[in-house]
């Protein structure tokens, strides 16, 4: 029986979600398996792997073939390497104790990497926030500009209708003021 590591499809449609399973290579993907040994979110940024390393260092010990995004998943996880040492301490070339030693460096310097990742990535969200809130800054002063624009011309053609207006009335004034002057004239007279 040829057995394979390989993921598992859950989640509904549009927000797939994976479990890592040891499964008979001629099993259906989403059908029976051996062993679940972890999952992994590819939904998050970054995504989520949760694997239980040991189970999954001894399946790939003893031959287990992983398609390529799980060989991928555990080549991050340092399944891979953590092999590759056992493989040298079999071999005589280093001792346990170094192995770990190599690893547990190789992991604290992976963390280290993912956290500058993380806030490097944390910086360029604010970056883009910021530009946005500028952009949109910009496009309200200048709706704002054109607003008082609008507003001053709009100001400015009440004025010249009220100074019209008064014009009108003045002259009509004038014109109904010399007619009753005289008249009121001779009666006086």
């Amino acid at each position: 029986m040829a057995t394979k590591i390989r993921l598992q499809r859950r989640g509904k449609k549009g927000y797939a979600f994976y479990s890592i399973v040891i499964a008979d290579s001629r099993a259906p993907r989403d059908g029976r398996f051996i062993e679940k040994i972890g999952t992994y979110n590819p939904n998050t940024d970054p995504a989520t792997v949760d694997l239980n390393f040991d189970r999954a260092l001894y399946w790939v010990n003893v031959g287990a073939q992983p398609t390529d995004t799980a060989r991928n998943i555990l080549s991050r996880e340092g399944v891979y390497l953590m092999k590759h040492l056992q493989g040298g301490v079999k071999k005589g070339a280093f001792d346990e104790a170094a192995a770990q030693a190599k690893f547990d460096a190789w992991k604290q310097s992976k963390e280290s990497s993912l956290k500058a990742i993380s806030v490097k990535s944390q910086q360029a969200k604010r970056d883009a926030a910021k530009a946005a809130l500028d952009a949109e800054k910009k496009v309200n002063e200048t709706i704002a500009a054109k607003v008082a624009e609008k507003k001053a011309a709009a100001a400015m053609k009440a004025a010249e209708e009220a100074a019209a207006k008064a014009a009108e009335e003045a002259a009509a004034a004038a014109t109904e003021a010399p007619a009753e002057a005289p008249a009121e004239a001779p009666a006086e007279a």
